[in-house]
């Protein structure tokens, strides 16, 4: 007399009989962790990371964005002429771009850049932030987090390239020229 043995579970034969198969894989893991628990890198938060000559730059850090015609807006630090460190960027990097540099020795400074988009807003709204979002409900637009009534028919248009619903978030870099990023919803 031998052992009465199923090779396959109950459960299963029933589910493959009935047409189902295995569940799916699903990652349980959440959709974001911290860099180095999961072993992906970092998203790249800069496009050009290199070393600059500057001699004669004051102060041990600088942060500043250029304007498509190549003008230079010192955002933070000393306000000296920073043609040398935009001379380098430029080499690897077309304007408009944001960059921050750091001293690295008496006249050597490490310098990271990334591309930006540049828009220039005529009658733009007095403030330095636009926050627009639209949805299926509608569009809202908030000016330094205060909610306005009107349109902004470039920002509308910038955002309408990524989807048709999207964010529209909008700093005032000098006068009417603004930095945008659009995301879709």
């Amino acid at each position: 007399m031998g052992f009465l043995r199923r090779r396959e579970p109950l459960h299963e034969r029933l589910a493959r009989e009935g047409g189902l198969g295995p569940p799916a894989s699903v990652d349980p893991r959440p959709g974001w962790q911290p860099v180095g628990v999961h072993g992906l890198q970092r998203p790249r938060e800069w496009d050009v990371t290199l070393v600059a000559d500057a001699p004669g730059l004051e102060g041990d850090a600088v942060v500043f964005a250029t304007l498509p015609d190549g003008t230079v807006l010192v955002e933070e630090g000393a306000d000296d002429s920073l043609e040398p460190l935009a001379t380098a960027v430029e080499q690897e990097l077309a304007a408009p771009y944001r960059a921050r540099a750091a001293r690295q020795g008496e006249s050597l400074w490490a310098v990271q850049a990334r591309s930006i988009e540049v828009i220039e807003l005529r009658d733009s709204p007095e403030g330095d932030t636009i926050e627009l979002t639209h949805t299926a409900d509608g569009t809202t637009i908030a000016v330094d987090d205060a909610r306005t009534f009107g349109s902004l028919p470039a920002l509308e248009e910038l955002g309408a390239r990524v989807g048709s619903e999207y964010t529209v978030h909008a700093e005032r870099l000098d006068g009417d020229f603004w930095e945008v990023v659009a995301a879709p919803l």
